[in-house]
């Protein structure tokens, strides 16, 4: 296995939509998915991508691993590094791999002076749990996540 991590081109952007697939899938919301390789080659490609990607490209196979980020602010700190996903191929995982891409994250995150590195994990995944606390992260309990969804976008209103 001999495995390079690199920032994406628009050649991967298949390869990294079909893991965004199957990350829905083994997080048990595969119809949850509604971007389309069209969009995510839009919003990435773009005249202004929305977000940055890096892959983990096999010599042999292409693509097993992607870390999509992008750039946001903190009020009290300054530059951040938002990582919204971090997939591996189910084969691939359990070989450092996964580790490596965070490494180029930090990598970036230092080039690009980022004060925080910042992401998500869904409570049942041990796997990833136990890899980030074995990287030294810092697990928050007193922030919570909050979202809003397109339809209720599209619909807001103050009560």
């Amino acid at each position: 296995m001999n495995i390079t991590i690199r920032k994406a081109t628009k050649e991967d952007a298949a390869k990294a939509h079909q893991l965004i697939i199957d990350l829905a899938i083994f997080e048990n919301e595969p119809a949850v998915v509604s971007n389309t390789l069209e969009q995510f080659i839009e919003d990435g490609f773009g005249d202004q991508p929305a977000y940055h990607l890096i892959v983990a490209d096999d010599a042999s196979t292409g693509v097993v691993g992607m870390a999509l980020y992008v750039f946001s602010y903190s009020t009290w700190k300054g530059k951040m590094l938002y990582l919204d996903d971090l997939v591996v191929n189910e084969k691939y995982r359990g070989k450092g791999i996964g580790s490596l891409l965070i490494e180029q994250l930090f990598k970036i995150a230092k080039e690009e002076a980022v004060k925080i590195i910042k992401w998500e994990v869904l409570d049942w995944n041990e796997p990833a749990i136990n890899l980030y606390k074995k990287l030294g992260a810092v697990f928050d309990d007193q922030w919570l996540a909050c979202k809003f969804y397109e339809d209720q976008i599209s619909t807001f209103k103050l009560p």
